[in-house]
């Protein structure tokens, strides 16, 4: 592939990511609604996110395909703003909507969808790493790779579900629904401060990833 072919590339994994996320969120929210199920249902609303930060993901591939050196524009700040608050005020409702799950000893009527949705986001989530790995190697975009780096927190979120789905399924200890939210909203205050770090930067970078675009 020539430079022209991997920006294409990159831009279609991050529309990719988007409507994934969209049609994630629909199936989570149905039925995390449906069974009841706290961690389930965050799961969705994360995904809901995800959508507002994949919209600034695709216009800064958009940019640094243009130019390679330029910075972070005010429309990728705008939107890692909004994305930041997002994350914070899923964060308080995780953590609100946890403690009244175990003051009234809820629990979800399955947690099959969860395992289900979990099992696929992980695969789907590791194929985008992957892709979006093989694309900023061989552009040598540091803010690519960073981007592949960061999209591992969907990854490990998916495993929390997976986690407190797969344990409630085997157990139906009603405290495992609510643990599983806590642990959702973890990332989600992470994910949150990473936006507002990113806001403040000229240069796309995170996760702990040097950046040069």
């Amino acid at each position: 592939m020539n430079d022209k072919q991997l920006y294409k590339y990159a831009f279609v994994l991050a529309l990719f990511t988007i409507v994934y996320n969209v049609l994630e969120a629909g199936f989570a929210l149905y039925f995390g609604a449906e069974d009841e199920s706290l961690s389930l249902f965050g799961f969705g609303i994360d995904s809901l996110i995800e959508v507002i930060s994949g919209l600034g993901i695709a216009h800064m591939v958009i940019r640094i395909r243009r130019n390679s050196d330029s910075n972070r524009d005010d429309f990728e700040r705008t939107a890692l703003r909004v994305t930041g608050v997002s994350f914070y005020l899923f964060t308080i409702g995780l953590v609100l909507s946890a403690i009244v799950s175990f003051i009234e000893g809820h629990k979800p009527e399955t947690t099959f969808w969860g395992i289900v949705i979990s099992l696929i986001s992980i695969a789907f989530m590791w194929a985008l790493i992957w892709g979006k790995t093989y694309v900023g190697k061989r552009l040598h975009s540091d803010a690519i790779l960073a981007d592949a780096a960061c999209s591992r927190t969907c990854v490990y979120m998916s495993l929390v579900l997976l986690a407190s789905s797969g344990i409630y399924a085997l157990t139906h200890w009603p405290f495992v629904d609510g643990i599983g939210a806590l642990g959702l909203a973890v990332f989600s205050f992470m994910e949150g401060k990473e936006c507002f770090e990113k806001a403040k930067s000229n240069r796309h970078c995170g996760c702990g990833c040097s950046c040069k675009n």
